[in-house]
Parts: C-alpha cells; structure tokens; sequence
C-alpha cells in the first residue's frame, strides 16, 4: 500500500510547480514558516496521548446516540468533536515525504483509535438496546452510513484536499470544522459498533467499508496538495517535531 503511494507521490513531485510557478499558484503566499507550522499543527494534533483517545470515545458515544436518535444534529456535533482527520493527514504527509516512522506512526495511531471507537460504540449500543428491550429497527442515520459509493468516495477525496489546504494556508482554519463535518469518519465506525452488537456481519462490513473508502480518498486528497506545495522539503522539521512527541509520551508530558 505505502510502495503505491509512493509511486503516486514521486509523479507529484516531478510535475509539482518550481518556485516561478508556484508564485503564480494557489500557494504562491505559502512561506517555510508557514509550511513548517502546518507540519508540527499536524504532529501535534496526531500524537496518540490520552485525551486524543478520551476525545475519540466521547465522540464515538456522542455519535451512537445521534444515531439512535435519528438525529443529524447530535451525529454532526460529534464529527467536530472526533480528532481522526489529524492522524489521517498526517499520514498523508509522512508518505508525501517519504518519511517511514512518521507514517508508521499516524497509521498506528489511525488502528488505536478504531480499536477504542469500535468497542465503545458497540458498548453504547448494548446499553441502548437494553433500555428499549431489544433490537429494534436500524434508523435512517444508521443506513447511510451502511452505503459506499463513488459520491462518498468524492467527497473524502475533496474534504482530504481542502483540509490539506487549510493546514498549509493557516488563515484558511476556520475551514477545518466544516472539512470535518462534510466527511463521515466517525459515524460508519459508530455503525461498525452498532452492528457488532446486533450480530450483524453485513452491517459491519458495509460501515467499516465506507469508513475505509473515506479514510484511503481523504489520504490521496492530502497527497495531492501536500505535494504540490512542496511540503516535502520540511522534513527535517517533522523528524524534530516527532521525536519531541513522543519523548514528551515517554516521559507521560502532555
């Protein structure tokens, strides 16, 4: 999978814009300052400490009971909530530099948020179908989230650039919010959960799908605007940032 991507990646860097066209570009105004903020925002944010789990679980729980509900409201406020697009993009960006440990460590990262969010939401689920004194119907917010397809796939890959985007540009933010909420991340995990505790295979290979589905095009669509700004040529400034990360982890610094 990495030795794809990184096929894909040294085609980037061959017909990325040199200093001349890039000035022309969308990020022309973007400096090494700036580039080297968005990579240690990005480190930061993906550092697998306690409260990144906490989030993740409240999040997960927030969402099972949005979906119980039927209510896009509640499901929505917990995709703002959910840290899993930093990791996600930083996995991106430790491919667009070739960079193994950083890589490595997003996508572990990525694996320890679903190995808590999963069983956490079927946890939920088990409570709320205790309390109803059954297994009821699937709602309509549970059936989305049990359907991939090319439109979803779209939507990951745009989100997954305008993210990037945003990262790099920092006075482009605000926007990150409402990156997050236009891809559904969290909720199909929360369904993968709901379907464990229904005993409903179909339900969790399906949600699961659509999870990964969103999760490889939010990747591609960092890879592609990571390597047209040229990100790569601040590695040295991820290499620091991680090892500052996880010797502050080692030592139990938060």
């Amino acid at each position: 999978m990495l030795s794809i991507l990184g096929r894909l990646v040294s085609v980037f860097r061959k017909n990325s814009p040199g200093p001349r066209t890039a000035s022309l570009s969308v990020f022309g105004g973007l400096t090494e300052r700036g580039k080297a903020e968005a990579i240690e925002r990005l480190v930061v944010e993906s550092t697998p400490r306690g409260d990144f789990f906490a989030l993740i679980v409240l999040a997960i729980m927030m969402a099972t009971l949005g979906l119980f509900a039927d209510s896009m409201e509640v499901v929505i406020g917990s995709m703002l909530i959910a840290p899993l697009l930093s990791p996600i993009l930083s996995l991106a960006m430790g491919v667009v530099m070739a960079d193994i440990r950083l890589a490595g460590r997003s996508l572990l990262t990525v694996l320890k948020a679903i190995v808590v969010a999963v069983p956490a939401a079927a946890l939920a689920a088990l409570f709320l179908y205790a309390r109803r004194g059954g297994v009821g119907e699937m709602t309509e917010e549970m059936v989305m989230r049990t359907l991939p397809s090319l439109n979803s796939a779209g939507v990951a890959l745009l989100a997954g650039a305008a993210a990037s985007l945003a990262l790099v540009k920092t006075h482009l933010s605000a926007s990150l919010p409402g990156v997050a909420v236009s891809v559904s991340l969290l909720p199909p995990l929360a369904v993968t959960g709901i379907g464990l505790a229904r005993w409903e295979w179909i339900t969790v290979s399906r949600s699961f799908t659509l999870f990964l589905v969103n999760a490889g095009f939010i990747v591609l669509g960092g890879l592609i605007v990571f390597s047209l700004s040229r990100i790569y040529t601040k590695q040295k400034v991820a290499v620091r940032t991680v090892e500052v990360e996880d010797e502050k982890l080692e030592k139990g610094e938060t």
